[in-house]
């Protein structure tokens, strides 16, 4: 029972990562400690069918749960206390990254150079990435069969970067101009007067979003199979990135004396939350 709860938490923390854009999903997978079962529980589901469903359903029900309980409270949160709501989840990254340290130096390979020029690229690629931007909002109001399929198509897109640590989906829907259609439908997925709207949307993109997922899981299983030392430095590579991506915007935030002490003690929660939760 206890496991189950601490991967419905899990599951919370990285489904209200993929509300927010610049927050990467994949990076809090990585920091919770449960990227490499995410991985082969996708690539290898039917396998081990069992172990599988009871490792996925607890962590899909946190996810869902966190898409309706908080879209609204973190759109809330990030419009009126935007410096106190960013630093959880810098705390949040922060408070994975000694697991992180420890996979990135468990083999004798982890000194060479190679590794660190890996880490420098990655961290490169990310914040380059993150530095793009976009304001063009898709109308989904009239949805046609071509918008259908384009939803499908940005799902699989969404969801490659959702898996991939350091890269944001929502930010990654934003600059396709989807991330706000979309959310608004999440918010408004009770409302019945627009349920056929709604699975119109929410279908196709979700369909997407598990072929998606399903692609990049194989890929990335083959790279911590083949380079696994490789690999997670170039993830190490990633989550600075996010971490400077993330940082970047609060400067320009106004805030009193007291909003930084809220946002500082939520900082310390936040890493010490996830330094205890990726230990379990």
């Amino acid at each position: 029972m206890k496991k189950n709860i601490i991967l419905i938490i899990k599951g919370m923390i990285i489904g209200i990562a993929n509300i927010i854009p610049g927050v990467s999903g994949g990076t809090l997978m990585i920091t919770l400690g449960i990227y490499e079962q995410i991985i082969n529980t996708i690539s290898h589901f039917f396998k081990n069918l069992k172990d599988n469903l009871k490792f996925i359903i607890p962590l899909g029900i946190g996810a869902v749960l966190a898409l309706l309980l908080f879209s609204k409270i973190i759109s809330l949160s990030l419009d009126k206390f935007p410096f106190a709501t960013t630093l959880f989840f810098l705390g949040l990254i922060i408070g994975g990254i000694p697991l992180l340290l420890k996979n990135m130096n468990k083999n004798k390979d982890s000194k060479k150079v190679i590794n660190y020029i890996i880490a420098f690229i990655s961290f490169a690629c990310i914040l380059l990435f993150a530095m793009l931007k976009s304001n063009n909002a898709v109308d989904l109001t009239n949805l046609s069969l071509i918008k259908i399929f384009l939803l499908f198509m940005v799902g699989i897109v969404a969801a490659a970067t959702m898996v991939i640590p350091g890269v944001s989906g929502s930010f990654v829907l934003m600059l396709l101009g989807y991330y706000k259609p979309v959310i608004d439908t999440i918010k408004n997925i009770t409302n019945f007067n627009l349920l056929g709207h709604n699975i119109l949307v929410i279908a196709p993109l979700g369909i997407g979003i598990i072929i998606g997922i399903v692609l990049v899981a194989k890929l990335i299983e083959m790279l911590l199979k083949k380079y696994e030392t490789k690999t997670y430095f170039a993830v190490f590579g990633f989550v600075l990135a996010s971490l400077i991506a993330i940082i970047k915007p609060i400067f320009s935030y106004n805030m009193n004396i007291i909003e930084i002490i809220i946002g500082i003690i939520l900082l310390i929660v936040g890493a010490y939350s996830t330094y205890k939760i990726s230990n379990h």
